[in-house]
């Protein structure tokens, strides 16, 4: 009996082991390229692309223009010239004729060369006396048999450690003419002809092996839109979900608005207005709010959460606040417990390292519902925390979550509505695909009497005079922080370490001043206590790793500097410098840096150049990438394999029309012709996304 015939997709999921030419070891370095299956293979596109000049033989060549010439590894000579200086010289033999590489000081070259391997130089081409050289020409190992494409456009691959450029080259080369065709389109043709897109089965081929520049161009569109539109579906249906379920209207009646600002001692600025109306509007509706709030450092993020979470209070419901660290819970417990102190709210905190019994009794107040305002970390997400009518969820620093945290919390009355915040603001693209399920409201202005931050990049030459200033302040009655990236000392990291630096400022520039020390591997309790000691005033100094990046409020600490300052980030630095903004006082930063590279050197002079937040995070973005910035990783999303933010900003504004268009005809993406759409959706963004079949 004849086993039955696999199925397209059945072969599509073979492990590449049986891909002819693989085998168990080959398989095994694919593996670490997250490449199991040969549908791996098909979709593990290129990284970049070497872009070859002309080809020529040598007899056809030319001089002073830019040429490829293919040949054979003859001779590889390394000469010593003296003064310690040297010279390369690789001959190849291409066909009856030869060609010499030169190189000048780079005797590391000559690794890259082995007898009788087939290579491409590009360069151009010199007569000198019989033969024809190339200075420093670019060079491309090919695999035996392996031609350089006529068009000159060569896929370059992500490798692994034992694994060629021409292997990896031939290896897809063979999925594709293999197992390409058996690949489903998941547009409708219609679609394809309304959105100009080319089908799968033409643009899987010209991404990997592109004929010319314009087939690569439109190979990349169609499946950089794919990809994007997938994603966008995906925020689509699960914000159309959102909107089916239901939550108790909480209405900012008159009555209530006015009793929740009399607890203000201050006026509001126009951003806080208006996005209160906005959070308003959405908590009136028998609809879950879902809305984003990002502002820039001081901008007055916590006051728009605590009238949200008292309109909540106001109607008998309860508001949970989670924090990403136990230090920024602490600190908005004791701005909560300063602004609430003659109310009547029932307040009370829940953080990872409480005593059980305490753990217990508070679990048993809030199912009870006698805790109105619960602020925690994440242990507010644990499974045995019930509510008993939980009205308000605010999440702070949304990014450090993810995006399933957003899940519902467990309660017994309808859903709750969402507010998350932000203080690093996230470029616009970035907003869209990763949190394009919510609604946005920005801070842009600060309260009155915020004051500018004056920063500084710091030679050590400057070192001593910058300590002499930082000193007349202390003495004036100002306070600082002095952060450090690292808590120990690291060989691989010349950075320096926090026990160090403590040691040396309390024996030295500052020994006449009262100095605390603060880093996350402290028990809660210590670093409640420095802490504390620090707002009093106690501690005059306090010795930090980036652990007081947020939340940390001390408004008399106008003074900061920041050692290793290559090792932060930019967001970071911004947040770090946004500790001593806080006051009435001016606030002084120095940064002490040693940038080994330009991106490193472009993102300090960027931080002295700016104060504002929202212009820092397109330099970010620009400099590294969303997925340094807001990697999808640490939202529990897949990461984008041809997708790029920066690069395809126009493609995915279009892909969120379509999709919310899409979405609008077809809610849950039921009908026959959307059912590839549906499987494809469930299978990358089911999981992260909490997406359940649809029957």
């Amino acid at each position: 009996m004849n086993a039955p015939e696999k199925t397209p997709a059945e072969m599509l999921a073979t492990p590449v082991q049986f891909l002819k030419g693989v085998g168990p070891r080959w398989a095994g370095l694919l593996e670490r390229l997250e490449i199991e299956t040969l549908r791996d293979l098909l979709f593990f596109f290129p990284r970049d692309y070497e872009r070859l000049a002309e080809r020529r033989e040598v007899a056809g060549l030319e001089e002073g223009t830019l040429q490829t010439v293919r040949g054979v590894v003859e001779e590889v000579d390394l000469r010593n010239t003296g003064a310690g200086k040297c010279v390369l010289g690789v001959l190849l033999r291409c066909g009856n004729d030869y060609l010499r590489g030169v190189w000048f000081n780079q005797p590391f070259m000559a690794d890259r060369f082995a007898f009788g391997q087939t290579v491409v130089f590009s360069g151009k081409p010199k007569r000198e006396g019989m033969f024809w050289a190339m200075s420093h020409p670019r060079v491309v190992p090919l695999g035996d048999g392996e031609e350089e494409p006529p068009s000159g456009i060569l896929p370059i691959y992500p490798l692994t450690e034992g694994l060629k450029q021409w292997k990896m080259r031939r290896l897809v080369r063979q999925a594709i003419e293999s197992h390409a065709g058996l690949l489903d389109e998941v547009f409708p043709p219609g679609f394809l002809e309304a959105h100009r897109l080319w089908p799968l089965g033409r643009a899987l081929p010209q991404i990997h092996f592109p004929s010319d520049q314009e087939s690569l161009n439109q190979a990349r569109r169609r499946l950089v839109y794919q990809e994007l539109f997938i994603l966008q579906l995906a925020l689509a249906v699960r914000r159309g979900r959102q909107q089916e379920t239901r939550a108790t209207p909480l209405e900012a009646t008159a009555r209530i608005d006015a009793r929740i600002r009399r607890l203000f001692p201050f006026e509001l600025t126009e951003s806080q207005r208006r996005t209160i109306a906005e959070i308003a509007s959405d908590m009136a509706r028998p609809l879950p709010m879902n809305r984003l709030l990002q502002g820039d450092v001081g901008s007055g993020k916590t006051i728009v959460a605590v009238y949200a979470m008292l309109l909540a209070v106001a109607h008998q419901t309860q508001a949970a606040l989670m924090a990403p660290t136990e230090i920024l819970a602490r600190q908005h417990w004791q701005t909560l417990q300063k602004l609430l102190a003659g109310s009547q709210v029932r307040m009370a905190t829940l953080t990872g390292g409480m005593a059980a019994k305490e753990r217990n009794d508070l679990l048993l107040r809030i199912a009870a519902g006698e805790v109105d305002l619960i602020v925690g970390t994440h242990a507010v997400l644990h499974e045995d925390v019930q509510f008993r009518n939980l009205g308000l969820v605010v999440i702070d620093e949304q990014h450090k979550f993810g995006v399933r945290q957003r899940a519902t919390l467990r309660s017994a009355g309808p859903a709750p509505h969402y507010l998350v915040m932000t203080a690093t603001p996230i470029p616009r693209t970035v907003t869209l695909a990763l949190f394009g399920d919510l609604e946005l409201s920005t801070l842009r202005d600060s309260p009155p009497g915020r004051q500018k931050v004056r920063t500084y990049l710091v030679t050590e030459a400057d070192r001593q005079r910058w300590w002499d200033f930082f000193r007349g302040k202390l003495r004036e009655g100002r306070q600082g922080y002095v952060v450090v990236p690292l808590v120990e000392e690291s060989e691989q990291l010349a950075a320096a370490s926090l026990a160090t630096a403590y040691e040396s400022l309390a024996n030295g520039p500052l020994e006449a001043f009262r100095l605390g020390l603060v880093h996350g591997r402290m028990a809660p309790e210590e670093k409640d206590a420095v802490m504390a000691d620090f707002r009093s005033g106690e501690i005059q100094v306090l010795v930090s790793t980036s652990v007081i990046e947020v939340g940390v409020d001390v408004p008399n600490a106008t003074l900061m500097t920041i050692e290793s300052g290559e090792r932060f980030g930019l967001a970071q630095l911004h947040q770090l410098r946004g500790r001593i903004s806080r006051g009435r006082y001016a606030g002084y930063c120095s940064v002490f840096a040693d940038p080994q590279s330009d991106e490193s050197q472009k993102r300090l002079e960027a931080f002295v150049g700016t104060t504002d937040g929202f212009r820092l995070a397109e330099v970010d973005f620009a400099l590294r990438g969303p997925g340094e910035l807001f990697g999808t990783r640490q939202h529990g999303l897949p990461p984008f394999r041809v997708a790029d933010l920066l690069r395809d900003a126009e493609i995915l504004e279009e892909a969120r029309r379509d999709a919310q268009a899409l979405i609008a005809a077809d809610s849950e993406l039921a009908l026959p012709e959307h059912a590839l759409l549906r499987r494809m959706v469930l299978a990358r963004y089911g999981k992260a996304m909490d997406l359940s079949d649809v029957g």
